[in-house]
């Protein structure tokens, strides 16, 4: 199974794919496998409409060149700029309607899952995220990639959840 992680932002949005063979998934393994990351990056030039689709098409282009089954989101949390967090609920708006529109089952988790998901404690820093990710997957990412980092680190959490919980068919579009 192919597991898409997104880690949601207007300005920076990391996208993260790993794959879970079928006898993992069926418990005979825990390790996952990478399969790509990077970092979709509208220029904060551009007008509102124009970034969110940006971000739509740069998503549908990779659900186009990797058969996705299952895709993970990290929730808003919660700000003390309002204006800030409107505009990452666009942004996320754009990403899972993407999403939804091949028809892909999409889950939301916490920042604090995601971190307690890959460290095993949720208020783990970024570095500590991103050496667990690069631990888990076998890969060495650039300081600069905190964003496909985080990415990778919600499609590592949401493949373990999904193993854990049996069955894609477990979580429907946007549903948690």
């Amino acid at each position: 199974m192919i597991f898409l992680g997104i880690d949601p932002g207007l300005n920076r949005t990391g996208v993260g794919i790993v794959e879970l063979s079928s006898s993992q998934v069926r418990g005979r393994g825990n390790s996952l496998r990478y399969v790509y990351h990077e970092t979709i990056a509208p220029s904060s030039k551009l007008p509102l409409p124009v970034r969110l689709g940006h971000l739509s098409q740069s998503l549908q282009s990779i659900l186009h060149r990797y058969p996705v089954d299952m895709v993970g989101i990290e929730d808003i949390f919660v700000s003390a700029n309002v204006r800030s967090a409107l505009l990452l609920g666009q942004a996320r708006g754009a990403l899972i309607g993407s999403v939804a529109l091949r028809g892909v089952p999409v889950r939301e988790f916490t920042a604090l899952q995601i971190k307690k998901g890959v460290t095993g404690y949720g208020r783990a820093t970024k570095e500590q995220v991103q050496k667990m990710v690069e631990m888990e997957l076998g890969i060495r990412l650039r300081a600069n990639e905190g964003d496909a980092s985080d990415a990778l680190a919600c499609a590592i959490t949401l493949a373990y959840s999904n193993r854990m919980q049996g069955s894609v068919g477990s979580a429907s579009v946007a549903g948690r």
